[in-house]
Parts: structure tokens; sequence; C-alpha cells
């Protein structure tokens, strides 16, 4: 796995170099800047994985900068400030931002924080780019994504419906790893198909999640493909293939 590449941006030289200081100590590859026009540098140089953006930045608006970026960019931004209201929180997640840390600030909680937004956005890139592989294969099972088309392991067409459908595509993209509810329903895209329609309480996925097993499973009630998982949600228990077509 490569180093991920963070850009600390900050006026404050002391501040800047004593982040960088700490971020390099922990095996990151640290660039940092102090103006607009040296984040523009240092993105189009190269990639950069997560910026760490100081609010105030002399005459610069961090929360603005931010909102620019935001137009052309999806890197990870945390922002960094001395303001720890409520409201200029929210001013900073209004604007696209992905956390916000108040300063001053324990570095082992600076480390977290950029560790779990990292985390976060590339189990999200993984669940989304995975899942288009063209042809999965699973105890026997198939599933063409081209036909959209599931087949037992004796051959025979199983209909599911475009949630099942949906749900499976996530599970067999992501075999052995524990779940969320949430994360499920985030990859589903359930935002971006008015027919479907996910609870904040995880029921719906549940009813969903038993009828999947229902077409797929050999005993329902004691399923040996999609597991629930105590504590977390569920799991696709078996080795899964990926090949395109």
């Amino acid at each position: 796995m490569s180093v991920p590449t963070i850009l600390v941006v900050d006026d404050d030289m002391e501040m800047r170099q004593m982040m960088a200081q700490y971020l390099r100590k922990h095996g990151f590859m640290v660039h940092t800047a102090a103006t607009g026009r040296e984040i523009q540098h240092h993105i189009s140089a190269g990639r950069i994985e997560l910026i760490l953006l100081d609010v105030m930045l002399g005459e610069e608006n961090g929360i603005e900068l931010c909102k620019e970026l935001r137009r052309e960019q999806d890197v990870p931004i945390i922002l960094v400030s001395a303001l720890s209201a409520d409201h200029q929180r929210m001013s900073g997640y209004e604007v696209g931002a992905d956390d916000y840390i108040a300063k001053p600030f324990n570095p082992d909680l600076l480390l977290a924080r950029v560790k779990a937004v990292l985390r976060r956005v590339r189990r999200s890139a993984s669940l989304n780019y995975r899942r288009n592989t063209s042809l999965f294969s699973f105890a026997g099972w198939v599933y063409d994504g081209k036909k959209d088309e599931v087949l037992s392991p004796d051959g025979i067409q199983i209909a599911l419906s475009q949630r099942e459908t949906r749900l499976l595509k996530v599970l067999l993209a992501n075999p052995h790893v524990p779940l969320t509810r949430d994360e499920i329903t985030t990859a589903m895209d359930v935002t971006q198909a008015g027919d479907i329609n996910m609870d904040s309480s995880g029921r719906a996925l549940d009813v969903l999640v038993g009828r999947l097993r229902g077409k797929i499973e050999e005993n329902p009630k004691n399923p040996a493909l999609l597991k629930t998982e105590r504590g977390v949600g569920y799991i696709f228990a078996v080795d899964v293939t990926q090949t395109e077509i």
C-alpha cells in the first residue's frame, strides 16, 4: 500500500512544522503550504490524499478555500481552527469539510482523526469501485453484471429485484469484510435510486437481507453465505472470484 500524502496548510510556521514533523514521524508523506496559491501548486504537482486546512490564514479564509476546493476536488479536508463553537463547525461541514479539529489539540487526536478520515474514504472508494466487476462466482453461484443475471449452482436463473441486486453487488465486492448497515446502504447508492428507501433504524435493510437469503441460501434460517456479524452488521462469508467478461 502506498504511503498517504498529506498537505498541511497553516500560516503559522511553527504550527505547520510541528504538524508536519509529527505526521512524518508516524509514516506519512507530508507537504506544507501557507496560502491558497500554494495549495493549488501542490495539488497540481501531484496526488494529495488529505488536506489539513487552518481556518484562519492571514488575509485568506480556510472556509472559503475549502468551498473553492470542493468545486473541483474530492480530496478529504480536515479543518483546523481555534474557533470551536457549533455554528463555526457547521459552517465547515456545510462547505464540504470531512472533519473539524479545534485548537489546541492533542497530537494523538489529530493522528486518530487523520487515520479515521483516510480509512473512511478508502472504504467508500473500495465499495464503489470493486462492485463494478463484470462477473462474480461464489459457492457455485454466478452473477453476470453485464446481463444482470444470477445463476444457481444448478444453472437455474434466479430473479432478483433491483434492491436485492444492489445488495448482492455490494456483498460480492467485499467478501469476508464485516460491513455495517450504514456502509451497505451507502454503497447501494440509495440516495440515487428513488425506489429505494432505507429507514435510519436499518430495519428495511434487515428485511431486504432476509429476502435475498430466501433466494440464495440453502437454509435461510441458518445462512452459510450471508451471515449476521453480531455488533456490526453483515458479512458475505464465502470466497468470491471476479473476472471481466
